[in-house]
């Protein structure tokens, strides 16, 4: 297993299903639930272990999924409700380091979970015609809603399995 991706990395389907985003959906449902399990336990000293030689520690990885999750929203709600947005990047490593990453993982436990209650009703609301919505990234071009959604879940079971898999190669 590459510790980096332990679950591997993102694989689209060829043609998205309604089934596909409707399990994406549910994916993004249950993360919260999942990330507390995850964490759950975890005392300081085993919150600052890095999930991989020159990783994140797993308090980092916490914050990160917030801010992840927070960007990941405003860019689905700007590609509901403008004609193809640009959705801007953000330097995760530099954000991982800023001041409020110290503040105890609770706060960013809280927030991915208040936004992915948020992001869940609205996607649950969506049209087949909203999912074909587009927005544009300058790293990584054009993209639908559908596409977002799919990273979204993926991208939380992955940091989620950077902390699971971190936890049972230690015995935790």
């Amino acid at each position: 297993m590459d510790v980096r991706y332990p679950i591997g990395k993102l694989r689209l389907p060829t043609e998205i299903t309604s089934e596909d985003v409707e399990l994406w959906i549910s994916e993004i449902e249950k993360a919260p639930l999942a990330l507390k399990e995850a964490i759950r336990g975890l005392t300081t000293e085993q919150l600052s272990t890095p999930y991989r030689q020159g990783g994140w520690k797993i308090y980092q990885v916490v914050h990160h999924l917030a801010d992840a999750h927070m960007n990941g929203y405003i860019r689905i709600k700007k590609g509901l409700t403008e004609h193809e947005p640009n959705i801007m990047p953000y330097n995760q490593e530099d954000w991982a380091e800023l001041e409020d990453n110290q503040l105890p993982i609770e706060v960013s436990v809280d927030l991915f979970s208040t936004i992915q209650k948020r992001l869940t009703a609205l996607l649950k609301s969506l049209t087949d015609i909203d999912l074909k919505r587009t927005v544009q990234h300058p790293e990584n071009g054009l993209s639908t809603i559908e596409k977002l959604i799919a990273t979204y879940a993926w991208h939380g079971k992955h940091h989620i399995a950077h902390i699971t898999s971190l936890r049972k190669k230690m015995g935790w």
